[in-house]
């Protein structure tokens, strides 16, 4: 019998399997072991909807009936026993008097307390107390002989409405292993408690997690698929509430939901198709899941199970389904956040074309689509690989430029009906946060800036027709005080396209217009959109017509001053672009206004120890102004050459130019680029001053070096 208890109704003895649905007098309705059926299903419970059905005890409304007594031993059935010795009998009664002694003595009271009208609080002491008894007892389980006894006593008390008890009643039912219908209601019981975020605390306090997690690790899927979707409703209510987090966590909550995940999609593959339920019950796993993520050792936990490839698979199983598709684009946009588990979703090669497809079919859905497009930012900010495989992808490029204009032309719709109809000046606007639409167009653009970085992407990117039509016109239509995000990512695409000196580049044909536009943030206060706007300017100035452009609308005026920036990037960037400039021997000149020697020697004095590279350009332009020169006095001025001469003499000694507190593997990079960079252009710009400067006294030693 499976452990089943058996009791004669009508002259008919039923099982716990066959006796379901043979007695629906009441509504709620007590069968043969104790059990309740309902005698109708009520709104059936997908996603979060509210539970509307209330379990309600049935049987007489007055008083209860007193308990049943245990049946005396001999009046258990004969079965048939293989003879054994006289020792293993007496053994036997024994035992069984043992356990009518520990029934009678220490359960029998308990039951009779639970059927006094006490107060709650009298309930639940007296329900907490049978539990440690039975379990001292081992008498929990389906295989605890007085098990209907004990299961009428409890249903009964369901009815007296108090969450406190219900909870109390709950844990022992699930811990007599109740199964099927009866698994479904005391699930249904505790789901309708746990809608409420004011009974947390009775739940904590409580540990029905324990209870329900064992259920879904013990319980058949297939067979309790309804159970399983009440338990795991209640579940990710709980788990919204970070009281929970690591106690779900260490209870192994994590790997049990994706044993279970993995068990729906092996299922799936098999049949073919998806299970009944199955939707509604992963939407419930993956928003538990949701909230785990926040937790560094659940990230942990999901790395070490290699939870990411079933969670990409489920996607796929389940595309049609949209709530399950954005809860785990929210698992991966979380998780994605961090390194590993960047690298991880980065190496399961199938996510790019899963994601380009979650893209397409669900194009306007602006909710899903931002965070696929936010996976695809982190997974191709700083891994190359990724950045090779997204775009090899078949139309990767061209469905993110479709995505564009669906939410470019839905951001201009926006503006145009929220304007004001005027024709005249606007006042400046406060600034905002971005719409919906201006949201996905960030995450597309940082995108594309991120892929041109490949150098295999970036040429082909470069040459689009559409890429760059796309990015200039986002620029002519937004400024950087209405969405400052939107027009640094544009810059910034555009200046990771502008790196490549490409036949039939857009770049080119298009380069004083983008000119034009990166003016406007020049003059803004924006100072991280100044910063891209001139590493634009330092690759356009590679050619002829920007450097006059430059130079005409007194840009390099800008540029020089930003060298007393203090910023590291910033000077790095603005000599890049006075260093393109001084190739033109007719715009060497211009470093000779607002004090530009002195500060390109202010930089390397400042940055040189701690960036070789910024160093190199220093001495770069430094040489290409002093091509021609006669007098190293004449041409930086006195004070300017005494201090390079010393500068780079002792930037040129290896010990004290990779003298420093840094760790060996950031000190084999500093040396590295010493070496192959700054060095041999230090070298020669110092012979050449050298060989032009004549020393009337000894030099002091700067203040820095002393």
């Amino acid at each position: 019998m499976n452990g089943d208890s058996m009791v004669k109704i009508n002259g008919i003895y039923l099982t716990e399997s066959n006796a379901v649905g043979h007695l629906k007098s009441h509504p709620l309705q007590l069968t043969y072991d104790g059990s309740f059926s309902e005698t109708k299903e009520q709104e059936m419970f997908k996603g979060t909807a509210s539970l509307q059905s209330h379990l309600r005890s049935g049987g007489d409304q007055g008083k209860r009936p007193a308990l049943p007594l245990p049946c005396p031993s001999s009046s258990k059935p004969n079965t048939l026993e293989t003879p054994g010795s006289k020792a293993d009998l007496q053994e036997k009664d024994t035992e069984i008097e043992a356990d009518e002694i520990f029934w009678n003595t220490r359960i029998v009271p308990i039951l009779h307390e639970l059927e006094k009208e006490g107060n709650i609080d009298t309930l639940c002491a007296a329900c907490t107390q049978l539990h440690h008894t039975l379990e001292e007892g081992n008498m929990l389980g389906n295989k605890c002989k007085r098990r209907s006894i004990l299961l009428k006593t409890l249903y009964k008390l369901v009815d007296v409405g108090s969450d406190l008890l219900n909870l109390k009643l709950a844990k022992i039912i699930l811990a007599l292993k109740v199964s099927r219908k009866n698994l479904l209601n005391v699930c249904k019981l505790i789901f309708k408690i746990s809608r409420s975020e004011k009974n947390d605390s009775l739940i904590q306090n409580d540990s029905i997690l324990e209870s329900l997690l064992e259920v879904l690790k013990s319980e058949d899927l297939q067979t309790n698929t309804e159970a399983f979707l009440y338990c795991m409703g209640t579940i990710k209510f709980i788990s919204g509430n970070p009281g929970f987090l690591n106690e779900m966590i260490s209870k192994g909550a994590i790997e049990i939901f994706m044993n279970l995940i993995k068990q729906i999609n092996e299922t799936t593959k098999k049949c073919g198709t998806c299970l009944p339920n199955s939707g509604h019950l992963l939407v419930q796993m993956t928003a538990a899941l949701r909230n785990l993520v926040d937790s560094p050792l659940a990230r942990r936990k999901f790395l070490s199970i290699r939870a990411l490839p079933e969670l990409c698979e489920v996607m796929e199983q389940y595309m049609a389904d949209k709530d399950v598709c954005t809860n785990i684009a929210r698992i991966f946009s979380k998780l994605t956040s961090y390194h590993d588990c960047c690298a991880a979703l980065a190496n399961y090669s199938r996510c790019y074309a899963l994601f380009l497809k979650l893209i397409n079919k669900y194009q306007k859905k602006q909710d899903l689509v931002i965070r696929i497009v936010f996976i695809l930012g982190n997974l191709t900010a700083k891994n190359n690989r990724a950045r090779e495989q997204f775009s090899k992808e078949k139309g990767s490029i061209q469905t993110l430029l479709s995505l564009f204009r669906v939410f470019y032309e839905q951001d201009l719709s926006s503006e145009m009906r929220v304007g004001d109809g005027g024709t005249g000046p606007r006042p400046p606007r406060p600034p905002r946060p971005p719409s919906e639409a201006e949201d996905v167009l960030i995450k597309l653009t940082r995108v594309l800036a991120n892929v041109a970085m490949h150098p295999a992407a970036g040429p082909a990117l470069a040459a689009h027709p559409h890429v760059l039509g796309l990015l200039v016109t986002t620029l002519e239509y937004k400024a950087i005080e209405d969405c400052e995000e939107l027009v640094i990512n544009a810059i910034a695409a555009i200046n990771n396209l502008s790196y490549y000196r490409v036949k039939n580049s857009m770049i080119q044909d298009r380069k004083l217009c983008i000119a034009e536009l990166l003016l406007k943030v020049l003059m803004s206060n924006n100072m991280d959109g100044i910063l891209e706007a001139v590493r634009v300017f330092g690759n356009l100035s590679q050619y002829h017509d920007i450097c006059d452009f430059i130079v005409q609308k007194n840009v390099h005026k800008f540029m020089i001053a930003l060298l007393d920036a203090k910023h590291q990037d910033i000077c790095f960037s603005a000599c890049g672009v006075l260093l393109n400039l001084t190739v033109d021997k007719d715009k060497c000149a211009i470093l000779k206004e607002g004090g530009a020697i002195k500060k390109l020697v202010d930089c390397l004095r400042d940055f040189g120890p701690t960036d070789w590279q910024l160093a190199c350009l220093v001495c770069k332009t430094l040489w290409n102004y002093s091509e021609n020169i006669m007098n190293a006095s004449s041409c930086f001025g006195q004070e300017d050459t005494n201090t390079l001469l010393v500068l780079l003499s002792s930037f040129l000694d290896e010990e004290l130019a990779l003298e420093g507190s840094f760790d060996q593997d950031l000190r084999n990079y500093h040396k590295l680029h010493w070496e192959t960079e700054f060095k041999p252009v230090a070298q020669q710009l110092l012979n050449r001053i050298q060989s032009h400067h004549t020393f009337l006294e000894p030099l002091p030693l700067p203040s820095f070096l002393a």
